[in-house]
């Protein structure tokens, strides 16, 4: 029986290079479940028993194909009940409760057990405690298998991306009424299931972290102020124990860590951003990744509801999904016309039509008639559908003039009586957008909210009282209305208060190859990961835990990192995207897509992780998978949790919800 207390050997070095979630699925498929089928294990089915959360942390990164492959043919919740099955072995994937080993031992205790031995695996550290209470139970002791912490306590949302599923971080750290108890409760379980990616990856982070904005000696700093130090401190206590408990665990940092929360930029969770991704994340009322479409019905029957993950085991989807909406309509465009002019049935069907250019709906049609109705167009003709519904629905709402307004706030070339107008005429502006737009100004422009001011923009808006809540709460997330401290505004630029326009952000357009509209906004990440990734970052305002050791930067491992970042892309507009495909030849197969993305990876640096408190954005993700490619360093990024524009808004009102019922805050 293996009694490790130490999760098993699965360094990421050497061999071909995995991208953060690969390594996740290895370590929960092989190293987990291919595990339990090694020693006297007799029985060749398993049933795998999950808790709540374990569950989801499995179907993040596998597919139930992948499980069974494994040898695992009965999935079951801990908490519901079990039929027993003593002539099979169980692999139990839990956390690390008191409630959980108090289930564990109820089932395989005693006389007649439900399982035959029992294969156990803790997602993050279990105390001595527990496992004491454990070896206690003579009955229990000869019956497990092995008993390890697997410290794989994270959701792999993104191939480059994950969250601690701490979905109410901004209401329990940020809120109007400071709950100390609750807050310190929420960043424990942060910092323990942070740890726990380094855990798996076996990387030691060189941990940075943005430093509390005190203004002077007098100022005293507050709770929220201390967010990202206090963090840093409890992810640092837990690596410090790994360091000690895993075998082969680095001595000296292999990558970097840099903590922020979301005083960082206000402006991202609330501007629309015009990736494919994010616009359907946005617009289409999608739950998760979950698209539901209506497909013809068979033999000539009523249209039928279908579902469809948006993912990565979608090729269009993997090579689209960060592209300019404008350029994701125009690639399905010449992916259609690719796939009819290569197809004979098709072009017989053409035909039989009048000359003259053919719309993407056109084609869709009649590729839809086409016998030979196969997977790959079944997905193009899915992304038509979706690509044309977005494309309605922004003509329909005006979102291209108001998307213009936000950006050209942001820059500073537009003002306050540009908003104003704007209101005054687009009278029809849905509620929502109203509210996002009222809080770009808010966040450059806070004291225009300050008393009757305020009052008197949300008259003009037409908008309730709840939602002047949630512009009045970005000032818990750090943005400062007091125009003394206008300097320490989230936007590390100072604001000249007398100028009539502000700039909400330097404008990068000339940096990069940006020919699409709308498309010059970036979130305040991508200058901090920049300025890190060439050792530019300031180390006042982003100090290290631990002034990494000499070894840091003088390992061969670390010299390839060494050399100079180029400063502007080398992509035209046509490649916009990391993972556009390369001589992919006909219009809709992607696989190249799939081959580039790890090859690319081959000659990688070291990591960079970035941690988000209180919720990232899809542009913040988008990122990361951008510089990945221009540092040649994977970025990772984390936080509490992801979220859409709405939900965003929902948990702003949250902070200050004593004055509010749940109805008011849908809008």
């Amino acid at each position: 029986m293996s009694f490790s207390l130490s999760d098993s050997d699965s360094s990421s070095c050497g061999g071909d290079y995995k991208n953060f979630k690969q390594i996740s699925r290895d370590r929960l498929l092989l190293e987990m479940l291919r595990s339990a089928k090694t020693g006297d294990s007799k029985s060749t089915w398993k049933v795998l028993i999950m808790d709540k959360l374990t569950v989801k942390i499995m179907s993040y990164s596998c597919k139930m194909a992948d499980i069974t492959e494994e040898g695992v043919s009965l999935v079951e919740d801990m908490y519901k009940r079990r039929q027993p099955l003593p002539s099979m072995d169980a692999i139990y994937f839990i956390q690390p409760t008191k409630e959980n080993v108090i289930l564990f031992l109820s089932d395989m205790s005693g006389k007649s057990p439900l399982y035959r031995k029992a294969f156990v695996f803790f997602s993050s550290p279990i105390s001595k405690e527990f496992v004491a209470h454990i070896k206690k139970d003579a009955t229990v002791l000869p019956r497990i298998g092995a008993l390890r912490e697997m410290n794989l306590e994270y959701f792999a949302i993104d191939s480059q991306g994950f969250i601690t599923n701490n979905e109410r971080a901004l209401e329990e750290l940020f809120g109007d009424e400071e709950d100390t108890r609750k807050a310190v409760a929420c960043l424990n379980v942060m910092a323990t299931r942070i740890a726990t990616v380094f855990a798996s990856l076996r990387e030691f982070p060189s941990v940075r972290y943005r430093a509390a904005k005190s203004l002077d000696a007098t100022t005293m700093t507050t709770f929220r102020d201390l967010i990202p130090t206090k963090l840093a401190a409890g992810v640092w206590d837990c690596i410090t124990k790994y360091k000690k408990s895993i075998p082969n665990f680095p001595e000296s940092e292999t990558c970097e860590l840099l903590i922020l929360d979301r005083s960082v930029d206000q402006i991202a969770p609330v501007i629309h951003e015009w990736t494919y991704d994010a616009m359907c994340h946005d617009l289409l009322n999608m739950e998760g990744n979950k698209y539901v479409h209506e497909v013809p019905g068979k033999a000539g029957g009523p249209p039928e509801k279908k579902e469809v993950l948006l993912e990565d085991h979608d090729p269009i989807w993997l090579e689209l999904r960060h592209a300019h909406i404008a350029d994701a309509s125009e690639r399905l465009h010449e992916k259609m016309t690719n796939f009819v002019s290569k197809n004979k049935a098709a072009q017989m069907h053409q035909g039989s039509r009048d000359g003259g250019e053919l719309s993407t709906r056109d084609l869709q049609k009649m590729v839809q008639a086409l016998p030979q109705y196969s997977e790959q167009i079944d997905k193009l003709s899915l992304h038509v559908e979706i690509a044309g519904k977005l494309n309605k629905l922004i003509r329909e709402v005006g979102l291209i003039e108001l998307g213009k307004l936000e950006q050209d706030l942001v820059f500073g070339d537009a003002g306050m009586k540009d908003v104003i107008k704007y209101l005054t005429m687009k009278d029809d502006t849905t509620r929502e957008n109203k509210l996002r737009l009222l809080m770009i100004l808010a966040a450059i422009y806070p004291e225009k909210f300050e008393g009757e001011k305020g009052v008197n923009l949300m008259k003009l808006a037409k908008l309730p009282s709840e939602d002047m809540n949630a512009v009045h709460n970005l000032k818990l997330l750090g943005g400062s209305t007091d125009t003394k401290k206008s300097s320490m505004s989230p936007f590390s630029l100072k604001f000249d208060m007398h100028k009539k326009k502000r700039v909400g952000r330097k404008d990068r357009t000339g940096e990069e190859e940006k020919t699409w509209q709308l498309s010059r906004f970036y979130p305040i990440i991508e200058e901090l990961i920049e300025k890190l990734g060439k050792k530019e970052l300031s180390k006042e305002d982003y100090p290290c835990l631990n002034d990494p050791s000499p070894t840091f930067h003088g390992t061969s491992h670390s010299s390839s990192i060494q050399q100079p970042v180029v400063a502007h892309s080398m992509r035209s507009r046509r490649t916009a995207t990391w993972a556009r495909p390369r001589n992919s030849d006909d219009g809709y197969s992607s696989d190249s897509v799939l081959r580039h993305a790890s090859s690319d990876f081959k000659k990688m640096g070291q990591r960079i992780f970035v941690f988000i408190v209180g919720g990232a954005t899809r542009s913040e993700l988008r990122v990361c998978h951008k510089l990945t490619n221009k540092l040649k360093r994977e970025v990772v990024l984390g936080s509490s949790s992801i979220d859409d524009p709405p939900q965003f808004l929902t948990k702003l009102k949250m902070l200050t919800l004593n004055e509010l019922s749940l109805d008011d805050l849908l809008i």
